[in-house]
């Protein structure tokens, strides 16, 4: 009787190694608070949208924050995550945005683990990918709805190979899940791309290869789980407009071109790294370890790993999808390789003795330890992140002073911003003063974008872009061409400077 008291005793209070990862993951995302808001600009604009959504109680559906775009139809694409995120400003300030990502980033790759070992991978293959994977997708990690969208993968693919298999309460719930994540971010078209991939190896495997990997009635149950969410995602503030708008921003090519994060990876820079060796470890697995996977599992595979490579953002996905494939891979090459080699052996039969402890200890103290651990530290103002700074919008990178000028000194008319400083703008002087663009350029297309681009390099017609526009200030950093011009030309006058950002004033 002492020995199994001994043992509930343990089971409740050792952390489980799947634990330890979600630990790791939550902690790592907090100590990047910092770099996390500052690297993107588009914060201020989220956390504005989400504020004037928690005040009036209702999704704006035409523009209310530019001066360029004023009354235009909008499509609110991302309105639950920004009131999630206004609201945990308004809880914790910024440290409360910061908790809420880190909480989605961590529990996305639990599901991921969940769902490697589940699949039958071993405890040290299953752990070695997913950090890997987590390294791989921490390239991406912003304060920004799109970090849902790795929740959002994580459970839809669960649910696809739940589906997969014949159990067929997936085919309930995951449309829900579907509905939450087309109001979460745009980024819901994920889903039903990994959708059209199991139907297609279903559909290869049955008709080509003459063999079905799914249980009688899975082609049906697969048709309905499609027609089911694709139906539900038409309720949103937008209706069907939803569609058109994620789609048709994916076909503008001047606008994606345009667009950091939708360009290729840059492998000289050390941030791509981890994603290379994963897609190097597949490569391996395939070739030396003789690893051939299902249809349905190499498209996923290689379907992610080509749109990782033509576009940065979906690396953060090929690793959350691939993660679990090279996990059981790995295990049956380990296994395989255990017959001829003693050190291999061990590590096999190390990864079972893992994997049976690790079933007897959920250890669900520990990660309710660190929540409360970390929101009690925010609270007493501490600095939680790596470099001690806070979480705070940068005065380096974004136009703090000069915000806290204007707001001092109050400036009559419209304003021409800096692109970056949009969504800060928005979140430090809204509603009092509107934008000229910020980082929605889905909304507001190709043709202001290259409006702004001709005013910003001041290149032949900036002038009547300003002119256009009734622009009676503008906010630069000082060493854009647009300053320097400013700064020669005698009817405007320069009111502000500092080193991040100069305010000129057209006299």
């Amino acid at each position: 009787m002492k020995h199994a008291n001994l043992e509930r005793l343990a089971a409740t209070v050792l952390p489980s190694l799947k634990n330890v990862l979600w630990i790791g993951a939550f902690l790592g995302a907090i100590g990047l608070g910092p770099q996390m808001m500052n690297i993107d600009g588009d914060l201020g604009r989220h956390l504005t949208i989400g504020g004037y959504i928690l005040d009036s109680g209702t999704v704006p559906l035409a523009d209310l924050f530019s001066h360029t775009m004023l009354g235009m139809e909008l499509t609110p694409h991302e309105w639950l995550a920004q009131a999630i995120f206004a609201l945990a400003e308004r809880w914790m300030g910024l440290n409360g945005v910061v908790l809420v990502t880190a909480l989605v980033i961590a529990t996305a790759f639990a599901v991921v683990l969940r769902r490697a070992l589940r699949e039958g991978s071993g405890m040290l293959s299953a752990l070695g990918m997913v950090i890997l994977a987590v390294a791989t997708s921490s390239l991406h990690w912003l304060t920004r709805p799109h970090v849902f969208t790795f929740l959002m993968v994580a459970v839809w693919l669960d649910g696809l190979q739940q589906l997969r298999q014949g159990k067929r309460g997936a085919l309930v719930w995951m449309p829900l899940v579907m509905l939450i994540w087309a109001n979460l971010h745009g980024a819901f078209i994920a889903g039903f791309m990994l959708w059209l991939m199991y139907g297609a190896g279903y559909a290869w495997e049955r008709w080509v290869e003459k063999h079905a990997d799914g249980p009688k009635g899975y082609g049906k149950r697969w048709l309905a789980l499609g027609g089911l969410s694709a139906l539900i995602t038409l309720i949103n503030p937008a209706g069907v407009k939803l569609w058109t708008t994620s789609v048709g921003y994916l076909g503008n090519s001047y606008l994606v071109n345009h667009t950091a994060e939708y360009l290729s990876p840059d492998f000289h820079d050390a941030s791509t790294w981890p994603f290379l060796l994963m897609i190097l470890v597949a490569l391996a697995l395939a070739g030396f370890a003789g690893k051939r996977w299902k249809m349905t599992d190499a498209l996923v595979l290689t379907g992610w790993a080509a749109m990782g490579l033509y576009s940065v953002r979906n690396a953060p996905l090929f690793a959350l999808a691939a993660a679990p494939l090279l996990a059981t891979a790995a295990t049956g090459w380990l296994k395989d390789l255990g017959k001829r080699l003693r050190w291999a052996d061990k590590l096999h039969r190390l990864d079972g003795r893992l994997l049976a402890t690790e079933s007897r200890l959920p250890g669900y103290l520990w990660p309710f330890l660190a929540i409360v651990l970390v929101t009690a530290g925010f609270s007493s103002g501490a600095r939680l992140d790596f470099a001690r700074t806070g979480n705070r919008f940068d005065p380096e990178v974004f136009p703090v002073a000069a915000a806290e000028w204007v707001k001092a000194n109050p400036q009559a008319g419209e304003m021409f911003n800096y692109f970056p400083w949009g969504g800060y703008m928005l979140h430090e002087a809204w509603p009092e003063r509107r934008v000229f663009i910020d980082g929605q350029t889905d909304f507001y297309g190709a043709d202001l974008t290259r409006e702004y681009e001709i005013a910003l390099t001041a290149a032949e017609g900036w002038e009547t872009v300003l002119e256009k526009y009734e622009v009676a200030w503008v906010l630069m950093p000082p060493e854009t061409r647009l300053a320097k011009a400013l700064g020669e030309q005698a009817n405007w006058q320069e009111l502000y400077r500092d080193d991040t950002a100069v305010i000129f004033r057209r006299e």
